[in-house]
């Protein structure tokens, strides 16, 4: 193996960014990415950190995938984590970074006793839910996925004083 998984550290903020900005491509929202380098340092890797992240590092020390993720907590199951992004970066893809990724969330919500891990996927991406479907997860085609945009809550919330 050509890489190794570790924890995210404050000196990868860079590349993780990177990664979510070719992630927001990928995704077909290339103008999305609103949070900067700043951000993901004083929000993942201050005292009070919003998120954990694992990150796939190729022996030269190129990070080439990350995970970013968070607890959350549901009311039929307790406490969880919400898996946001996993990408490994597409020149990359296929030796197995992605895997071991995966692995290493699902292997830390197992050991620090989390109930459930959940993540969205999009419904075009059809390696990715065959993957997640391969290990075991539900992919449920039911349930829809709401977002209310900044503006969107300034809106709402002037509406609604």
């Amino acid at each position: 193996m050509s890489f190794i998984i570790r924890s995210g550290e404050k000196k990868d903020a860079q590349a993780i960014l990177n990664l979510i900005i070719e992630l927001a491509v990928f995704e077909k929202e290339p103008n999305a990415v609103e949070i900067t380098v700043e951000d993901l340092i004083r929000d993942g890797f201050s005292s009070n950190p919003k998120f954990k992240t694992f990150v796939a590092e190729e022996l030269d020390g190129t990070i080439i995938g990350m995970t970013l993720f968070y607890a959350r907590y549901s009311t039929w199951k307790g406490k969880s984590i919400h898996l946001e992004d996993l990408m490994v970066t597409e020149a990359k893809r296929g030796i197995g970074a992605g895997k071991k990724l995966y692995t290493s969330i699902m292997k830390y919500a197992q050991e620090n006793e989390f109930k459930r891990v959940a993540w969205e996927v999009l419904d075009w991406n059809v390696n990715a839910i065959a993957f997640y479907k391969k290990t075991g997860a539900t992919v449920y085609n039911e349930w829809r996925v709401c977002h209310m945009n900044e503006e969107s809550l300034m809106q709402f919330c002037n509406e609604n004083i």
